[in-house]
C-alpha cells in the first residue's frame, strides 16, 4: 500500500502521511498501531520523511525578486595597451 500510494478519489488523501496510514490500517484490519511505530516501520522499509521548505505567510513574491543575489558578470581579460614597445 505504501508503494502504490493513495488513491486520492477512494482514500481521501494525495500523499500517505503516518497519521493516514494508521487509520488505514485501523479501517482495513482493526489494529491500533501508534504513529511511531508506524514511523518505525516505514523507516525500516527505507522511506524518508519528506517536508516542505517552510514559507512566510505574508511572504511577497515580487520583494523576493528585488532580493534575489544577480552572478556576477563572466570575467574578461582586460583589453591590452596600445603602447610602444621598449628598447
Amino acid at each position: 500500500m505504501v508503494e502504490d500510494g493513495p488513491i486520492p478519489a477512494v482514500h481521501g488523501v494525495v500523499r500517505w502521511r503516518l497519521v493516514d496510514l494508521v487509520q488505514w490500517i485501523w479501517e482495513e484490519f482493526r489494529i491500533v498501531v501508534s504513529e511511531t511505530t508506524m514511523g518505525r516501520v516505514v523507516n525500516e522499509m527505507g522511506y524518508r520523511k519528506l517536508s516542505a521548505r517552510p514559507r512566510h505567510h505574508a511572504q511577497n513574491p515580487d520583494a523576493m525578486d528585488a532580493f534575489k543575489k544577480t552572478s556576477p558578470p563572466p570575467w574578461r581579460r582586460s583589453r591590452t595597451a596600445k603602447r610602444p614597445a621598449r628598447r
